[in-house]
């Protein structure tokens, strides 16, 4: 656990309303083009099509990607009372209101593949003052992703 000062804390033992399950946070998105997004995902940042539900008109209803035990989830962008709730980066000038971060054994290979995808990169890739080494970019449609080495949960103590 960190504290204010960025310092190590020791963890205390307290109840939890976490599921002991392999991943308890799993991002969601909304994408104009679901499949697009998918295939481009898979490709470009190295995501695994675990669950895909179509929704009979050319979208997606619901659908989830992996990424070694973590997972994101995500659907075709709708007009209904939770799509209202969630703008897309475009309607909000291109900015974002969360960034997903994923750890990767090889932050430099993978920064190669998502640059041959076509990746927009945001910041290059560099080391990281806090430890490990990383990168940003954004997809397609203008979501914001950060890819590096730093594991907050081996940070020395």
């Amino acid at each position: 656990m960190q504290s204010q000062a960025g310092l190590r804390t020791k963890k205390t033992p307290m109840s939890t309303f976490a599921m002991n399950t392999v991943c308890t946070i799993i991002p969601a998105l909304r994408y104009r083009d679901a499949p697009a997004a998918i295939d481009w995902l898979c490709s470009a940042f190295g995501f695994e099509r675990n669950a895909i539900h179509p929704d009979g008109a050319g979208g997606i209803v619901h659908a989830q990607l992996t990424f070694g035990n973590g997972m994101i989830m995500l659907s075709t962008a709708s007009d209904d009372e939770w799509g209202r709730r969630i703008a897309q980066p475009d309607q909000i000038g291109g900015r974002e209101t969360q960034c997903a971060c994923l750890v990767v054994s090889d932050p430099d290979a993978h920064y190669a593949m998502a640059m041959a995808a076509g990746a927009t990169i945001v910041d290059g890739i560099k080391d990281n003052d806090y430890g490990g080494r990383g990168y940003s970019a954004r997809d397609p449609e203008g979501h914001m992703w950060w890819f590096g080495s730093y594991d907050p949960w081996k940070a020395e103590t």
